[in-house]
């Protein structure tokens, strides 16, 4: 055995507190984001989490829906979303459930910077819910050309990723065989920043270029 102050025993000791802190900074450490969701989802009750996220300190308010409250993709999905506190940038095909925009809006009152790329062709279909959020203040920009703008993802404070297949209706999360992504490794976000980025500034409305004689159609976009 080693006797106290020894220089086997100090070195001992130096590399015992060393892998202290090394645990207790593991510890700490959040665990990494790596989550799969498949659809179709069954109907469930989502009022007390959005209820929740309205007043974080207020108690849930009872929901007298008859729907259970569950553990389901969609719920999952929801919550990722409802962890935004800086931004969310959004680029979705087609937009068309409700109780997602309501979770959009609420970031958005919440003073979290929302942006949003969609088709401009889907935007405008019955029960699209781009119109609303548009409304409501959050700043919507969409394609300007024969393609579609059929991304489908999602960035929570650049820094989680969120995407897949699911377009956001009702349809496609109740009904269709669907898979989405969750992960925060920066590798897989960065491309997915710079892609929304470039979108960005692509469709920026003073980028637009209209037929002679159009300039009365233009479509105001909030910006």
């Amino acid at each position: 055995m080693w006797a106290v102050g020894s220089p086997q025993g100090a070195a001992l000791a130096v590399a015992a507190a060393a892998l202290a802190v090394a645990v207790a900074a593991a510890w700490r450490r959040p665990r990494p984001v790596r989550e799969v969701l498949f659809f179709p989802c069954r109907p469930c009750c989502l009022e007390a989490l959005l209820a929740e996220a309205e007043a974080e300190a207020a108690p849930a308010r009872p929901c007298p829906c008859p729907l259970p409250r569950a553990d389901t993709s969609l719920s999952r999905l929801v919550r990722r979303l409802l962890s935004a506190r800086r931004s969310l940038d959004l680029c979705i095909f087609s937009f068309s459930c409700p109780l997602l925009a309501r979770a959009v809006h609420l970031l958005h009152r919440r003073g979290v910077r929302v942006r949003l790329v969609t088709d401009a062709q889907y935007m405008g279909l019955q029960g699209s819910q781009i119109g609303r959020l548009r409304q409501e203040g959050i700043q919507v920009r969409h394609d300007q050309h024969s393609g579609y703008m059929h991304h489908k993802f999602a960035i929570v404070d650049r820094r989680m990723l969120i995407t897949g297949s699911l377009n956001w209706t009702s349809q496609a999360i109740q009904s269709n065989r669907e898979n989405v992504l969750v992960v925060d490794d920066a590798e897989c976000v960065k491309p997915f920043l710079e892609e929304f980025e470039r979108m960005w500034e692509e469709y920026n409305p003073t980028n637009y270029i209209f037929p002679k004689g159009s300039a009365s159609n233009a479509v105001e976009i909030n910006d």
